[in-house]
């Protein structure tokens, strides 16, 4: 379906990011891995491509610095002749309350969160506007739609992607590329494992389908908006959340 196509996943050694390079990769993209300080994971999960016969390329960078963001965009061009399909994923958080969070975690998650996905989107739409064809998908949250007590850096920095991913398809979509956002809610991590039996309980209470999603569940939704299928959709945020912000 997307053979022979190129895909950046910012923050796409594990997690989300994770699941959506290897959906795209069985779809037939060359997948390149933005990792900022971990290498392990991202050179595991391309030799694991590799060895099932896909291309894959682990680079380091922090997306939150405009130069690093413009040499992963490069970098990835250079490698495989093009940047068809951005994953805007790589993400931190900081949470406290309002009270004892400090200017510098705020500004740390702002900064990833939000400036990383236009860092990237900036670099990345130079490309695509001379195609004439791309697809820019970022990766925000429900809590950019609700809020949520003890994450005002982080609601603001996914409330700020939603606003970013509408004003961006409107300047892009004369040119045939497509920009939406995924608002995942509760997903199964390494965060959400860690909670006890009773915490999830609570959590699951306020979700309609009384469940936990998977990271699964968002990469499929990102094989379709990364897809021909999905040509006439745009500027949308699209939750993935069981129900939970209707």
């Amino acid at each position: 379906m997307l053979s022979g196509k190129t895909a950046l996943i910012t923050g796409g050694s594990r997690g989300i990011g994770r699941a959506i390079a290897k959906k795209l990769s069985s779809l037939g993209c060359n997948i390149v891995i933005n990792y900022n300080s971990n290498a392990a994971p991202a050179e595991e999960l391309i030799n694991e491509l590799k060895v099932e016969g896909k291309e894959g390329l682990a680079l380091q960078g922090d997306v939150s610095n405009f130069e690093n963001a413009k040499n992963i965009v490069d970098t990835t061009v250079k490698t495989y002749g093009s940047i068809d399909i951005l994953i805007n994923n790589a993400g931190i958080t900081r949470d406290n309350l309002l009270l004892r969070m400090s200017e510098e975690d705020f500004d740390q998650v702002i900064s990833t969160n939000l400036k990383g996905a236009f860092n990237c989107t900036k670099h990345a739409s130079k490309y695509m506007l001379k195609k004439k064809k791309g697809r820019i998908i970022s990766i925000a949250s429900v809590i950019g739609l609700v809020g949520n007590a003890g994450q005002a850096n982080y609601a603001a920095s996914k409330a700020g992607i939603i606003g970013l991913t509408k004003s961006v398809a409107k300047e892009l979509a004369t040119r045939n590329i497509t920009v939406n956002a995924i608002a995942p809610g509760f997903i199964v991590s390494d965060m959400t494992d860690q909670l006890s039996d009773e915490q999830k309980s609570a959590i699951k209470s306020n979700i309609p389908m009384n469940s936990f999603g998977t990271a699964e569940d968002i990469a499929n939704l990102v094989g379709f908006l990364a897809s021909d299928e999905s040509g006439y959709i745009t500027g949308q945020v699209i939750n993935v959340d069981g129900g939970m912000a209707m």
